[in-house]
């Protein structure tokens, strides 16, 4: 069954705890730059098809890894708009050192 949140500040260490693993916290990174790198390729190139797999590239390294690696279920399948939010935070909070690489 899936948890619920009132806020995305509840969902957070949630979905860090998800990301323990650090070979999935970094897959999810790959994901996560390769898509940010077909939606920069779509605007400079203006090949607008580009962003339509942009998703294809982050979510599948995102889901492998928690079958493969987390030993868990990824929590956008029940949280999808706070798992993107928690995505993009995630790898800020890596580059930052808040979160470990």
């Amino acid at each position: 069954m899936t948890q619920k949140f009132n806020s995305f500040d509840a969902f957070y260490p949630y979905y860090l705890e998800a990301h323990e693993n650090p070979i999935c916290r970094r897959l999810h990174v790959l994901g996560l730059v390769v898509a940010i790198g077909a939606i920069l390729y779509a605007v400079i190139t203006q090949t607008w098809w580009a962003l339509a797999i942009a998703p294809g590239f982050g979510y599948p390294c995102a889901w492998l890894s928690h079958g493969i690696f987390g030993k868990n279920v990824p929590a956008t399948f029940g949280h999808p708009f706070y798992s993107f939010k928690g995505g993009i935070l995630m790898y800020r909070d890596m580059l930052t050192g808040k979160v470990p690489f």
